[in-house]
């Protein structure tokens, strides 16, 4: 489905820009790439240095002169920006362009991306749909061109392949209360031979420290016997020689 998805870099201004954005493109799976008037010699060493085993998507990207004949496949653009635009547009959220990408899963989406000085400019965004912001820190809101370009291509990842986010579940026994409760025990019954529970009066406190803390383990029985051991061994007295 990531088929459906094409990135549009306008008047990108480093060649190591492009080739990073072709490399992130190609860890999720995407593959079209527009440029609008890049202002390097296209293509050059730095994009197939900096591409590494994505430069065919480089190499292949369609190269236009204007904004608006890199649209032309899509039906749905998003415009990336660090601020917000005084023009009438909706700007989303990261969650509203999760959203946007689910209900729209049969629309060809462009996503666009300004130049790395200045970014998108007013007439660049006039032929955008909607205006995504990702939240960054207020003292340096500008994110490098790539990595703004990774994040939005991981985000629609995540939506196509919600299985590899999944937590692999894997059948672990753990031990009953019963053995828990005889290690406590054995526990106790040290501590206690070591005059451990002073003062007194605070000795009920101390159980239920102790219980909060063995009990919410989830170990196996092989854990257990380890920890049991390593109990009774700390509390033999060590023989001189």
């Amino acid at each position: 489905m990531t088929n459906k998805f094409g990135i549009i870099l306008v008047k990108p201004q480093l060649g190591e820009n492009i080739g990073a954005c072709a490399r992130s493109m190609k860890n999720f799976g995407f593959s079209k790439l527009h440029i609008v008037s890049p202002k390097i010699n296209f293509p050059n060493p730095k994009v197939k240095a900096t591409s590494v085993g994505a430069y065919n998507i480089s190499k292949n990207a369609k190269v236009v002169n204007e904004t608006c004949k890199a649209i032309d496949n899509f039906d749905i653009i998003i415009s990336l920006s660090a601020r917000r635009r005084d023009i009438n547009k909706k700007h989303i959220s990261l969650n509203d362009f999760g959203n946007l990408v689910k209900k729209n899963r049969n629309f060809n989406i462009g996503l666009m991306f300004g130049p790395e000085a200045s970014g998108l400019s007013n007439e660049d965004i006039s032929f955008s749909n909607y205006i995504l912001q990702i939240p960054t820190s207020s003292k340096f809101k500008s994110l490098n061109l790539s990595h703004s370009l990774t994040i939005a291509c991981y985000e629609i990842f995540k939506i196509y392949n919600e299985k590899l986010f999944k937590r692999n579940k894997v059948n672990i026994k753990i031990s009953s209360k019963l053995k828990i409760n005889k290690l406590v025990d054995h526990l106790v019954g040290l501590l206690e031979d070591k005059d451990f529970f002073l003062p007194k009066e605070k000795k009920h406190s101390m159980l239920l420290n102790i219980n909060n803390l063995i009990y919410r383990l989830e170990a196996n029985d092989k854990e257990l016997r380890i920890l049991a051991s390593i109990i009774s061994s700390l509390s033999k007295n060590k023989t001189k020689p």
